[in-house]
């Protein structure tokens, strides 16, 4: 990676942290009961939405942390070790929730999508009913 490259990956990733962080003192000083990583993300979104950032100016770093994001779940996954009576206590109905709280993601990122690929001209991309 060229210098040029690195320097401004360093200030797509510090320009998230920010954002991020400027998330949590809002939740902080306002004192919600959203966490502030979800608010650092909204606040991202309008960003983008109202163009005052635009998209090459992080395109780098988060196509870099979604490509590498389940390397930030294995400290999630090794503190659920620790959790071994909660789950053996609790497991059925933490599965039951998972589970329905995954169908209910997956019905709507597809819902979503379906209606984003109609807006933009489904006849251009071909009949996404029979894409399968």
């Amino acid at each position: 990676m060229k210098f040029g490259k690195l320097v401004k990956f360093i200030l797509q990733i510090a320009g998230l942290i920010l954002l991020n962080k400027i998330g949590f003192l809002f939740v902080d000083f306002f004192d919600l009961l959203i966490p502030g990583n979800v608010v650092g993300m909204v606040l991202l979104f309008l960003l983008l939405w109202s163009r005052l950032v635009r998209l090459e100016w992080i395109e780098d770093a988060s196509d870099f942390l979604v490509k590498h994001l389940s390397f930030f779940f294995v400290s999630i996954s090794v503190g659920l070790m620790t959790l071994g009576g909660l789950l053996a206590k609790n497991g059925l109905q933490l599965a039951i929730i998972l589970v329905f709280s995954a169908i209910i993601g997956m019905a709507f990122a597809g819902f979503a999508s379906h209606v984003l690929i109609q807006r933009k001209g489904g006849a251009k991309a071909g009949n996404p009913d029979h894409d399968f």
